[in-house]
């Protein structure tokens, strides 16, 4: 499968050009004085970047595998350092009554569970979100060259937010599959004191109580808020790196530093991130009811929360996934950095496209 990714990668819209070099090369003849001028010969510079600068090539799999890598490292452990909060805004949906803000339910919580009551569910969340992010991240990269080679270097131009969601979308799909078991056990460990401390006796408990229909009966719920959230974190964090650039930064990318570029991927970063909880905020207070209730389906669960239920921990969760999806991608930037992949930087409009509109000669 890699293989034939690879081959498509090379036409994709995304893919360095392919410019020229000219090399030094000292002459072979043993005729020639020493100090004799040497001749020029021409080599491809994607092929020098790839030798001196890239690990791999672009779309290859290595590139892949290394994506899938990053992705493990900046979802596990963001939304693990990120646990007490979770854990607060969760209990906040599920018993508003009880914890009725943000702070209010850190008082109660440290109050009842002492310290160590704040990392409940830090097990389940780390493999979970792993999982998570090596599909999500992984697959996303796929996904975008895939379907950028479908549209073809115009289109894929033209109709790069609808790539990126498209892209996105697919990814996260497959990236619940991953995440829904581990999310189960760690809103049954957050949300109902004394049923389990550990993914040890959560898991096996839930397997007994319900089969593996409890590890999965959230799956649907969590599509509902993972691939809005998803969509919005991709193609909003495209557009806004592609604005950065465009309105803001004051030189071109390839003008700046490895050090600024992060600082850009950061910003883009918690730009996106509030976008991305407003918009899976309702489906997030579901997934977490859902989670915690024997036998209740998605529906019953929704409208028994009504309108003003579902927005319960909104602010907690703007904090929450700002800060997430920032760190998310400057540790996923910072890994591409760190093994020498190839970043493209913003799209720029085919010259073929710049001939047909009259923009060039």
């Amino acid at each position: 499968m890699y293989s034939s990714v690879a081959h498509l990668a090379r036409a994709n819209p995304f893919h360095a050009p392919h410019l020229q070099l000219v090399q030094y090369e000292a002459d072979a003849s043993p005729s020639g004085p020493p100090g004799a001028p040497r001749r020029l010969r021409p080599r491809s510079l994607a092929a020098a970047a790839v030798e001196e600068q890239y690990s791999c090539e672009y779309g290859s799999g290595r590139f892949f595998l290394l994506c899938g890598l990053g992705g493990i490292i900046s979802c596990g452990t963001t939304h693990t350092a990120l646990v007490p909060l979770d854990l607060v805004k969760c209990r906040m949906q599920v018993d508003p009554q009880k914890y009725k803000g943000i702070f209010n339910g850190f008082s109660i919580t440290l109050r009842e569970d002492g310290v160590r009551g704040l990392a409940k569910g830090w097990a389940p969340t780390f493999i979970g979100y792993s999982m998570q992010g090596l599909c999500k991240f992984g697959f996303y990269e796929i996904f975008k060259v895939l379907y950028g080679n479908i549209l073809g270097e115009e289109n894929a131009y033209l109709w790069r937010t609808s790539l990126y969601l498209a892209a996105s979308a697919s990814a996260e799909f497959f990236a619940d599959i991953a995440l829904s078991p581990m999310e189960a056990a760690k809103v049954r460990i957050q949300t109902q004191p004394g049923y389990a401390n550990t993914l040890r006796e959560a898991a096996p408990k839930m397997f007994k109580e319900e089969g593996l229909f409890a590890f999965y009966k959230g799956v649907a719920p969590l599509w509902m808020r993972q691939i809005p959230y998803t969509m919005m974190k991709f193609a909003c964090f495209e557009r806004t790196v592609e604005a950065l650039y465009k309105y803001v930064v004051p030189k071109p990318r390839s003008e700046c530093s490895k050090g600024e570029q992060l600082v850009v991927t950061f910003v883009a970063g918690y730009i996106a991130g509030v976008f991305c909880a407003i918009v899976s905020h309702p489906a997030d207070s579901v997934v977490s009811v859902l989670n915690k209730e024997k036998g209740s389906s998605a529906s019953q669960v929704l409208q028994r929360l009504g309108f003003r239920g579902v927005w319960k921990g909104l602010f907690a969760r703007i904090i929450m996934i700002g800060t997430l999806t920032a760190l998310q991608w400057f540790i996923y930037d910072s890994v591409k950095v760190y093994f020498r992949l190839p970043r493209p930087p913003p799209p720029e409009m085919p010259e073929s496209l710049k001939k047909k509109l009259g923009l060039t000669q």
